[in-house]
């Protein structure tokens, strides 16, 4: 996977991981549950709005609150490709490569709106709003990091680094 390109959905600063998936619906743990009712706190229509592929747009720090895992497993099992973001909450951050979710730093990121269509290219280090033709460069990803995502996540990194 070197690039992603998907439409532009905004949230403001400070989503927190109950706002990603609220806390009512983590009696399960299923992909196919929590998808139903990603961001619903922030925008009741969204799950039936967001299409595979989409991508979060949001101020900073994102994923702030608890280490709950589940915010993770619902953005990636309702289709978000990647979010994009000027800084996420620490936790959140290394959950994101652990379960191979892409985040992107991107200090500027509120200047892309909702609706445009963006595309990541992770071999450049750009996020081209394809919109407006304006490019940024992101906060550079770790090598190691890249593996995860490129894996699809820590368990997927490891049962191919057992193969070898």
């Amino acid at each position: 996977m070197s690039k992603i390109t998907g439409k532009v959905w905004n949230f403001g600063a400070n989503i927190d991981t109950d706002v990603i998936i609220a806390a009512r619906y983590l009696n399960s743990s299923d992909p196919e549950h929590l998808a139903k009712y990603v961001m619903e706190d922030a925008d009741p229509e969204f799950p039936k709005k967001l299409k595979k592929g989409d991508i979060i747009v949001a101020g900073e720090n994102f994923g702030c609150g608890s280490s709950r895992e589940h915010a993770l497993i619902a953005l990636k099992a309702a289709g978000v490709a990647a979010v994009v973001a000027p800084s996420f909450a620490r936790i959140f951050y290394r959950n994101a490569f652990n379960m191979g979710l892409p985040i992107f730093e991107l200090p500027e990121s509120l200047e892309i709106k909702e609706g445009q269509e963006i595309s990541i290219d992770l071999d450049n280090g750009e996020i081209t709003n394809n919109s407006t033709n304006k490019t940024y460069k992101f906060i550079a990803i770790p090598p190691f990091m890249q593996e995860l995502i490129a894996s699809g996540g820590l368990i997927n990194y490891a049962k191919e680094e057992m193969k070898r």
